[in-house]
């Protein structure tokens, strides 16, 4: 039995050459990956000496040669390849151990050049790759460190490789394969002639892996399954580790997103409710428990079946308190045994242990997408991710009347909550908690007075509210309808052909509003 290595990434290498010698493996390479195992006293053959051809073109080409290419594609079952590859002096190589060149690590370098990215395109090694996947059933592929153990282990135990493990490896090393051209593909037409990387490339090569299959889609008729980055961001919801619960649903995990990405975004101790990919409760407090009840009082009746989040560990008073109403999912960095303790009782609701990002909310750049990405008919649409955040000192007062150092604080409250929230949007908040929302109108006036029915509904009062509008008030007549319902604040993003109106209307009912600048729709 012949083993071929050679590997850019050396992490395991020696131990796992070392087991296949001691099965009595002949080992071949390549450069330093046969130096690497000479020096340590292994007997390795140098792929030079296999093909009569010495490595050239600074190691471009090494492995491009029939005596190798022959080896791995030669199927044993046919005669004529057998007598093919005896008539030509050809071993066969029953096991391929190959990593790439480090295309992605190598252009993800700030300052990489293009040169740089050239010279780090393997072009042997997914030769070799797809020649042993290609010919699974009589070659076995290792692409990935985390393979050597298993194989070795099975290896040891049966001699040989299954047909189902040769096969899983060949799909592995296709995937991996799939992986390395698409950044390459990626990277290469994204390149403008002045020689910068274009935001948005010539082409886009989606690259996941499937996480899970899911008992249907947003409707029991339609079929659907949950995939992850290549890559996943620390604090992001791929990340979570599910302690209990049924198994999670497509609308459960959409509306769980929106709850995390909502909740993290916080520094103070938060908890945040949604309903229908909308928060329905959003309250920051001094710690967990005080947060939930003052978001559970927006509206009580949307919580009912709603997906919660918090952005730090439950404890077992707040858990005592969720545990009282039905909640689908609960989300949160960490459980106190207390907490589990009494979810233990409700056996079907989903806990899910999500680690926040690194840098806490203010580390914007983890556990965040970089991109949007939306299905059209036969195409997609493409964004930066509206990353966004607003700070006290941005916000630009237009009023004659100023906001107060209470009010400027829930002015940035209620413009995170409406980032969050579907167009029109429409939030009205007070004492770090929302009182009520309105999401998703066709007309932004009916969110207004969608959001006064809902805090009416759960009797609370407006007086003295602020209000957040995710983008601008066209007509003085919305913003007539948030003050006549309590609201003396209003943030906004103003550039409307009539902002002079509004603004004027403000003045004239004695209320502060500030713009941002910055608008905020979700579709």
């Amino acid at each position: 039995m012949n083993a071929l290595l050679s590997v850019s990434d050396k992490t395991g290498i020696l131990d796992f050459a070392r087991g296949l010698h001691g099965l009595g493996i002949k080992l071949i390479s390549t450069g330093g990956t046969a130096r690497l195992l000479a020096d340590n006293g292994l007997p390795v053959t140098e792929v030079a000496e296999v093909t009569g051809f010495p490595e050239m073109l600074d190691g471009r080409v090494k492995t491009l040669h029939p005596k190798v290419h022959g080896g791995l594609l030669a199927r044993r079952d046919l005669p004529e390849h057998v007598a093919a590859l005896k008539q030509h002096g050809i071993d066969t190589i029953d096991l391929l151990v190959v990593n790439l060149y480090p295309f992605e690590a190598t252009v993800a370098r700030p300052g990489c050049t293009l040169e740089d990215a050239i010279e780090n395109i393997d072009i042997g090694g997914p030769a070799m790759v797809r020649s042993a996947a290609k010919n699974w059933k009589d070659v076995g592929v290792l692409t990935d460190a985390a393979q050597y153990g298993p194989v070795l282990e099975e290896l040891r135990s049966a001699r040989k490789l299954s047909d189902k493990t040769r096969f899983a490896l060949s799909v592995a090393a296709f995937n991996r394969i799939s992986d390395y051209d698409g950044a390459i593909s990626d990277y290469l037409s994204g390149i403008q002639e002045d020689g910068t990387r274009a935001l948005f490339g010539g082409q886009s090569n989606g690259r996941f892996r499937k996480v899970q299959d899911l008992r249907y889609g947003e409707n029991p008729h339609q079929q659907a399954a949950f995939y992850r980055d290549l890559y996943p961001a620390p604090g992001s919801l791929v990340t979570a580790k599910q302690l209990q619960g049924k198994e999670l649903s497509y609308n459960n995990i959409a509306d769980a997103d929106a709850a995390w990405e909502c909740v993290k975004s916080f520094d103070a101790p938060a908890c945040v409710i949604v309903k229908h990919a909308n928060p329905c409760g959003v309250a920051i407090g001094k710690d967990p428990l005080e947060a939930y009840s003052k978001a559970f009082q927006t509206d009580p009746t949307s919580a009912f079946g709603g997906i919660i989040a918090f952005n730090r560990p439950v404890d077992a008073a707040a858990a005592q308190a969720v545990a009282r109403q039905f909640v689908e999912v609960l989300m949160a960095p960490a459980f106190a045994p207390e907490a589990l303790e009494v979810f233990k009782a409700k056996a079907n609701v989903r806990v899910l242990q999500i680690a926040l990002p690194p840098g806490g909310a203010t580390d914007w750049d983890n556990g965040r997408n970089a991109m949007d990405v939306k299905r059209v008919g036969s195409g997609l649409l493409m964004q930066t991710a509206d990353n966004r955040e607003m700070t006290a000192g941005e916000l630009k007062v237009v009023t004659k009347k100023q906001p107060t150092p209470a009010q400027l604080q829930d002015l940035l409250f209620a413009w995170k909550v409406a980032k969050y929230v579907k167009s029109n949007a429409i939030v009205f908040c007070k004492d770090g908690m929302t009182i009520g929302v309105g999401a998703g109108q066709m007309s932004r006036i009916d969110s207004a007075r969608i959001a006064s029915i809902k805090a009416e509904n759960a009797k609370l009062s407006m007086a003295g509210t602020v209000v957040a509008s995710d983008a601008f008030f066209p007509f003085r007549d919305g913003l007539d309808v948030v003050i006549d319902a309590g609201a003396t604040c209003v943030v906004q993003p103003g550039g409307s052909m009539r902002d002079a109106e509004v603004i004027a209307a403000a003045d004239e009912r004695g209320i502060a509003m500030v713009f941002t600048g910055v608008r905020h729709f979700r579709h």
